[in-house]
C-alpha cells in the first residue's frame, strides 16, 4: 500500500531539482546582467579635457599678474596710510576750549589756517602821519609834502585851512586896507618883518602869477582858490617879496600853509614887508576882514 502511493507520487508531480550550492568552485557563475544605469550627458566627456599648452601658460601669467598686483595695491596703501597717519596731525589740530571761544582766534601753533571771529580785527601797522581821506587830499598832502622837501620850509597848515599868510609872532600889522597913498589908496594889508621871513599860501589853490618883477609890486605871487569860491571867483596876492625866493611857479598848485616865498623890499615901498590883498570877482577887499571871517 506504501509502496503503491509513493509510485502514484512519483508519477503525478514533477521531481524536485537537487539544491544547489551556494558557489562552486568548479562550475562557472552564471552572469547576472546589472541593472541599466542612467546615461551620462553626451556633452560631458569622460575623463577631463587637456587645455593646450599656449593657454596654460596664459593663464599661470594672468595669475601671476594678479598676484604682483595685488602686492602693488597692498603697498601703495601701506605708503597713503602712512602719509595720512602723519600729514594729519599737522592739518587741523585746533584745541577744543580755543574752538568753543566766541571771540577767540586762537589757535593751535600746529594749525595751518583759522577763522577768526567777527570781533578780531588785523593788527595793521600803519607808517607815516597822513590825515588825507580823500584823493584830492592825499595828491595835496603829498605836493604839500615834495615842497617841503624841495624847498627845505614844512607847511604850516592842513588841506583845506585858510590862515594868515605869516606865522604868528613873525610879523607886525602895519598899513592896512584904504590907507591913504599918493593919488590912490591901499589896496591890501602890510605884514611888516625882517626881510627873509617865510611866507606862506593862505588856502588851498592854484598859482596864477610868479614873476620877479611885477608893476609896484616887486617880486609877486598870485594864487586863485577855487575851492573858497562858490559861485565867487577868490584870488589872494603876495607882493614886495625877496629877489630869488619865490618857491612856485605860474601853474602849479598849492595846499594852505605851503611856503611860497621870503619876505623883501622890492616894489614900491619902504621898508621890508609882505603887501597881501584879497580879490574877489578881481576887486580887491580888505584881506583883514576877511582873514578874520575865514579863518578858524
Amino acid at each position: 500500500m506504501r509502496e503503491q502511493a509513493a509510485a502514484q507520487a512519483q508519477t503525478s508531480s514533477p521531481a524536485e531539482p537537487a539544491p544547489r550550492p551556494l558557489f562552486d568552485p568548479v562550475a562557472p557563475q552564471a552572469h547576472t546582467p546589472a541593472p541599466p544605469q542612467p546615461s551620462e550627458p553626451t556633452t560631458r566627456s569622460a575623463a577631463p579635457e587637456r587645455l593646450p599648452a599656449h593657454a596654460v601658460l596664459a593663464g599661470k601669467r594672468r595669475r601671476r599678474s594678479a598676484k604682483n598686483l595685488s602686492r602693488s595695491t597692498g603697498a601703495a596703501l601701506a605708503i597713503s596710510a602712512l602719509v595720512v597717519g602723519t600729514a594729519l596731525p599737522a592739518i587741523g589740530m585746533v584745541r577744543a576750549s580755543d574752538a568753543k571761544s566766541a571771540n577767540s582766534a586762537s589757535a593751535d601753533i600746529r594749525a595751518q589756517s583759522f577763522t577768526a571771529s567777527g570781533g578780531v580785527l588785523p593788527d595793521v601797522q600803519v607808517h607815516g602821519t597822513f590825515a588825507a581821506t580823500t584823493p584830492s587830499e592825499l595828491s595835496a598832502m603829498q605836493a604839500a609834502t615834495a615842497a617841503a622837501a624841495r624847498t627845505g620850509v614844512a607847511s604850516i597848515a592842513k588841506p583845506g585851512q585858510v590862515i594868515y599868510p605869516m606865522a604868528t609872532g613873525s610879523y607886525t600889522l602895519t598899513d592896512g586896507f584904504g590907507a591913504p597913498r599918493t593919488g590912490r589908496s591901499h589896496m591890501g594889508q602890510d605884514f611888516a618883518a625882517p626881510i627873509g621871513t617865510p611866507i606862506y599860501a593862505a588856502a588851498d589853490g592854484c598859482v596864477t602869477l610868479s614873476s620877479e618883477s611885477y608893476q609896484g609890486y616887486g617880486v609877486t605871487v598870485e594864487i586863485a582858490h577855487p575851492a573858497l569860491s562858490g559861485s565867487n571867483a577868490v584870488s589872494t596876492l603876495y607882493g614886495h617879496m625877496d629877489y630869488g625866493t619865490r618857491a612856485v611857479q605860474a601853474g602849479e598848485c598849492v595846499t594852505a600853509g605851503q611856503f611860497i616865498g621870503r619876505v623883501g623890499d622890492t616894489g614900491w615901498t619902504v621898508g621890508s614887508c609882505l603887501h597881501f590883498e584879497v580879490h574877489i570877482n578881481d576887486s580887491a577887499i580888505d584881506p583883514l576882514a576877511w582873514l578874520e571871517s575865514n579863518v578858524f
